[in-house]
């Protein structure tokens, strides 16, 4: 059954259903819609690029990419993250997610940002634009981050000089939104490439 999704960029109406959305695809009331409320509000290089997907006006799916840093050696670099992405369960495997990704990594693009990181599954990033960090000489900023799941997209500002380390901005640490804490989990996902526990769809 086909169903017709807008992606558009997010308005001020709109938070508290992005809050909603992030909640219930999280399992979480406070963790990561938090974090949102706390990035649209921080100060950063640039503003987020912020974008929904809704049905019959219904907010349904967010995705925010934020301003972080890459530390290379000659400068540092203004860099984005894509976190979070959320889709409401009733709406995820309809290829929402996908879209999301496509209008927000479209949107980094003509900003002439370089980079967009994030730390999510292989086999779903993995065909949507995303490749291993490590692969091009990035470093991740935690070690609870399992290699297979620290990604990145080289946009068409991207130089091969531009390789360091990712740095997350404050709020992704404050809101203890960066690598895992279970150690479990950790080997579960590193072992299986990442591929487990994704929220995306």
């Amino acid at each position: 059954m086909s169903f017709a999704y807008e992606i558009r960029p997010e308005q001020a109406q709109d938070h508290a259903a992005v809050r909603g959305v992030h909640a219930r695809a999280f399992g979480d009331p406070d963790r990561v819609p938090g974090l949102v409320d706390v990035l649209r509000a921080a100060p950063a290089a640039f503003a987020p690029i912020s974008v929904v997907a809704t049905r019959q006006d219904q907010v349904v799916g967010h995705v925010m990419l934020s301003a972080c840093r890459l530390d290379a050696q000659p400068r540092l670099v203004d860099v984005l993250s894509l976190s979070p992405l959320g889709v409401h369960p009733d709406h995820q495997r309809r290829g929402v997610g996908t879209r999301l990704i496509e209008a927000a990594l479209e949107a980094a693009d003509e900003s002439g940002v370089p980079l967009v990181f994030l730390e999510g599954s292989p086999t779903y990033y993995g065909k949507r634009g995303f490749q291993p960090a490590g692969r091009y000489g990035f470093r991740s900023p935690s070690l609870r981050i399992p290699d297979p799941a620290f990604q990145v997209a080289k946009l068409s500002s991207y130089e091969p000089w531009m390789t360091g380390t990712f740095v997350y901005a404050e709020a992704f640490w404050a809101h203890d939104c960066v690598g895992l804490r279970d150690p479990e989990r950790f080997a579960r996902i590193a072992a299986l490439g990442g591929s487990d526990g994704s929220q995306e769809s």
